[in-house]
């Protein structure tokens, strides 16, 4: 019965021993004595430039999103996996300049009426950063593929907030109210703006 007991008093002092060089170690390692023994960080990187493409898209207007999504993945033997997400997102809408020609541009005495392309929404997305996990539940082993579909059904919402929150329309207006004065100064003529229909 001694011998057992001496058996189970050195494996706790070995535990112990163990654990506290542990504590050890983990206070002076972020220590900075022992940065002086480190010769420095070395990082390699290979970048490629994949595309270039020219740029003439008139950004008038962002909306900003935040909502809490809840994402359900249906399974047939487990039970349903669900992610509660709190999202910030955004969408912008623009217009095109490139798209406007010669044709779209006539003069009639001191007025010029310029034709603008419709406007688009230019992108949307998810500010990652802003965003996180609320909760997670019956994921198992996919959690992280449950969270990338949540958060790319949240990345759609966005898209659809955006448009049935008026962008659009939001970006002709703003197009009227920015781009017509400064049109009038340059020019020294009345400016009438006009989208495609």
């Amino acid at each position: 019965m001694s011998r057992l007991i001496n058996t189970l008093f050195r494996l706790f002092l070995a535990a112990v021993l163990i654990a506290g060089m542990i504590a050890i170690w983990e206070q002076i390692r972020g220590n900075t004595f022992l940065s002086r023994f480190r010769r420095g960080d070395s990082t390699t990187q290979s970048i490629v430039l994949k595309e270039i493409k020219a740029l003439g898209k008139l950004e008038l207007v962002k909306y900003t999103f935040k909502d809490i999504v809840e994402h359900e993945q249906v399974n047939t033997f487990l039970p349903n996996a669900n992610a509660v997400l709190i999202v910030e997102g955004e969408a912008t809408g623009c217009i095109d300049l490139t798209q406007i020609n010669v044709a779209d541009i006539t003069t009639d005495g001191d007025s010029v009426r310029i034709q603008l392309p419709n406007p688009e929404l230019c992108g949307w997305k998810i500010n990652h950063d802003r965003s996180r996990v609320y909760d997670t539940r019956f994921s198992f082993l996919n959690e992280s593929q449950l969270v990338s579909d949540a958060y790319r059904k949240a990345e759609q919402q966005v898209k659809q907030s955006a448009l049935n929150g008026g962008i659009l329309t939001q970006a002709r207006q703003n197009a009227n109210q920015m781009l017509r004065p400064l049109l009038e100064r340059v020019s020294g003529k009345k400016i009438r703006l006009t989208f495609h229909d």
